[in-house]
């Protein structure tokens, strides 16, 4: 195979002080209370027989409970190893993170504000429903079930035009914000406040001096690199409303695992962007920590904008419900119905996924798309860190014939986890899939292109955190040029990329078999 040369210098990230110091206290008096209750729990233990035996006895029932919760079976064995083989250590890490009482008053706000914009505002027409039907039942069949199960429709009317570099779609994005007139909805995993953030920041204060409504988002842990407590302050005293997604605390609380990992920018109601890029210079490789920053990126402008802004508005009344009163017609039914789409055969179905339910969207989205490939499925994603439903579809579409092709980084930008990616790599390539790291750095896009008929991009990885634990978005598209597109790009990492043998992952693996069964064993939590 024919492979690019790039001479991609790497660097190490920048000492940046802003809130690590935060982020390394928190750290410390986590690990206080985690210790204090430890101690305390093994203090207790020693004094009495009795004492001894009631702790064996409930950590038997929490077992049994942990056995009957509706999470993957991934998820569970740990709990069930820890809690069982050493009772006291078990019981207290289970009451500090494995169960959590603000989760529960989280997901009772969160149900009841994504209820009344999800179930109210959004409306699956059913004649686009039909339509597909008669093109293709499987497609129409995966367009309910996100329809019926997560409440976002699917659309026509709609153009979308796909970014086969964060950079690309970026420059799109700051064009489209200069043309915005009523309001800017932007939420993130992670914003520097850096150089490719600094030109973003210029549009937005000249927007909000000119009377346009500007909202930003973000989470606490994704930005805590790269941003203070002041950055809140300088955007509300420039015009520019606020706020922070699940602000870390000193207190322990299981709800501090669960991320907002969503990247959405929606203009007007008119046009929406997603993809897997952040607001950080390394994604537009204006930095290198990681090589060559491989990232995508979509831009949506029509109807199913309708859904980015939905997404949006749940996710900041449900942090913070001071707006619970907030009238989101305006913002919804942004559009005027005058937008005709170039092409009436695009499908386009912008949707959400969060951990706060039973349903794993993201994930039952990607495994609809392997039982119904009929030739291939190519998929990027920077970490493969997969369930067993997952491999075993991964395993069953190699086996029909269908081409399955996954692309990982060359390049690292977390090393365990790293390791624990490749560890995946024996099963699979012995069944037939094909995997490919990405030589030039770090491959961060997540997307999927099956059969040149459908396509995923957005911001969902194959990993425990991204499936289970975080909230995220993409968009699910059934349009040949499109996919067409998508392809192209895939083609092209294949090119520059190393593939990933059997008898290289065999030999990779076999020396770290035992730390191998442990990082699978504990990747579910990481």
């Amino acid at each position: 195979m024919q492979k690019q040369n790039h001479n991609m210098r790497t660097e190490r990230k920048s000492s940046i002080k802003n809130s690590a110091t935060r982020l390394i206290l928190i750290a410390l008096l986590v690990l206080i209370q985690t210790g204090w209750m430890i101690v305390l729990m093994s203090k207790l233990n020693t004094y009495s027989t009795a004492i001894t035996l009631t702790m064996t006895c409930i950590a038997v029932i929490i077992a049994l409970k942990v056995f009957g919760t509706h999470v993957n079976s991934a998820q569970r064995m740990p709990w069930l190893i820890v809690i069982t083989a050493v009772p006291f250590f078990g019981i207290c890490i289970y009451l500090l993170f494995g169960r959590s009482i603000v989760t529960k008053g989280m997901r009772r706000r969160f149900n009841g504000i994504e209820a009344d914009i999800l179930k109210n505002k959004l409306k699956q027409d059913e004649k686009i429903i039909k339509e597909l039907e008669q093109k293709d039942l499987g497609i129409a069949n995966q367009c309910r079930y996100i329809s019926n199960t997560a409440k976002y429709p699917v659309y026509k009317n709609t153009d979308m035009e796909y970014y086969n570099t964060a950079l690309e779609s970026f420059e799109a994005q700051l064009w489209e914000l200069s043309k915005a007139e009523k309001f800017i909805f932007m939420e993130y995993h992670a914003i520097e406040d850096a150089i490719s953030f600094e030109r973003l920041k210029k549009v937005l204060i000249d927007k909000a001096k000119n009377g346009v409504e500007v909202r930003i988002f973000y989470d606490d842990l994704g930005s805590i690199f790269f941003l203070n407590k002041e950055f809140i302050k300088r955007m509300r005293d420039e015009g520019i409303q606020c706020r922070v997604f699940n602000p870390l605390k000193v207190i322990v609380n299981m709800f501090m695992n669960n991320r907002d990992h969503r990247k959405i920018t929606v203009i007007d109601g008119k046009v929406g962007f997603t993809g897997g890029y952040n607001l950080a210079d390394e994604y537009f490789n204006i930095t290198h920590p990681y090589g060559y920053w491989k990232d995508t990126g979509v831009k949506l402008t029509g109807d199913a904008v309708k859904s980015l802004t939905a997404s949006f508005l749940t996710m900041w009344n449900a942090i913070d419900h001071t707006d619970s009163q907030e009238s989101y017609d305006e913002y919804i039914d942004a559009t005027d119905g005058t937008y005709n789409a170039a092409s009436q055969e695009c499908y386009v179905q912008p949707y959400s996924d969060n951990p706060l339910g039973h349903d794993r969207i993201g994930e039952d989205v990607y495994l609809n798309i392997l039982k119904n490939a009929k030739h291939y499925v190519y998929i990027t994603t920077p970490y493969l860190i997969i369930t067993d439903e997952m491999e075993r579809e991964l395993r069953l579409a190699v086996k029909r014939g269908v081409d399955v092709r996954i692309v990982t980084p060359g390049i690292p930008d977390k090393k365990m986890v790293y390791k624990i990616t490749r560890s995946y790599y024996e099963p699979l390539c012995s069944a037939g899939v094909r995997i490919y790291e990405y030589t030039p750095g770090f491959c961060h896009a997540k997307q999927w292109v099956s059969d040149d008929e459908v396509c995923v991009v957005g911001t969902i990885n194959m990993d425990f955190r991204s499936l289970y634990l975080h909230f995220e978005n993409a968009v699910f598209t059934y349009n040949r040029e499109l996919a067409g597109k998508v392809k192209a790009d895939m083609l092209n990492n294949f090119e520059i990329s190393n593939e990933v043998t059997s008898d290289y992952a065999v030999d990779v693996i076999r020396p770290l078999k035992l730390g191998t069964c442990m990082l699978h064993m504990i990747s579910p939590l990481l």
